[in-house]
């Protein structure tokens, strides 16, 4: 598996190559996150935004399909007590309806074979009034081309099953039937849009 094959060096490309945009994206989520929360993040990778989260909710359950990327984040964060740590599948999240107050996906989007299925997913076992966070790489720059250091990330395996601009990934969003959603635009080698979906219930 080629997540596993990079985790020893995944660390690499979030502290050195992209770490201004992973450092504003952490104080961005930062934002986000309430002290009563419970939160579940899919796709947490080797923990970069998982120790953030942690120090402000109440509990945090981090989920990823690759052992070495969560073997990784457990190690970086065994000091968080209130950080469940358990291998999943964003496309069948193994939890019941509205069980979370927030839930967050990461850049995982763009890598999956059926993203609609998973935004249904994080929807199904977010609470009401609760908030979807997602996080997404913008692979491609305004001109429509991929931009440099996604291009290289791509040939040494990451598959892109999409490659957003800022626009297509509002579209994409909205084609989902999502309304209520506020957009921040985290700038860097590699930008990161974050869509914040409200899940208000009338």
């Amino acid at each position: 598996m080629f997540w596993d094959n990079i985790a020893g060096v995944y660390d690499i490309f979030e502290k050195v190559i992209n770490k201004k945009i992973n450092q504003d994206l952490c104080v961005q989520i930062e934002k986000l996150i309430s002290e009563s929360d419970t939160v579940l993040e899919c796709a947490c990778g080797t923990g970069l935004l998982s120790g953030v989260v942690a120090k402000k909710c109440t509990a945090l359950v981090a989920t990823y399909f690759s052992a070495k990327m969560l073997e990784r984040a457990k190690n970086k964060h065994r000091e968080h007590t209130n950080i469940e740590f358990k291998q999943g599948n964003i496309l069948q999240i193994e939890y019941p309806d509205e069980n979370f107050d927030v839930v967050v996906a990461a850049n995982v989007i763009h890598l999956l074979d059926e993203p609609y299925k998973a935004l249904s997913e994080l929807d199904r076992v977010c609470r009401k009034n609760g908030k979807i966070i997602i996080p997404t790489y913008m692979n491609k720059n305004n001109k429509g081309k991929t931009g440099f250091f996604a291009t290289i990330i791509g040939k040494i395996g990451a598959n892109f099953k999409r490659q957003f601009t800022l626009e297509t990934y509002k579209h994409f969003i909205e084609n989902a039937g999502y309304k209520n959603v506020e957009y921040t635009l985290v700038k860097g080698k590699i930008p990161c849009a974050v869509a914040v979906i409200k899940k208000i219930v009338q």
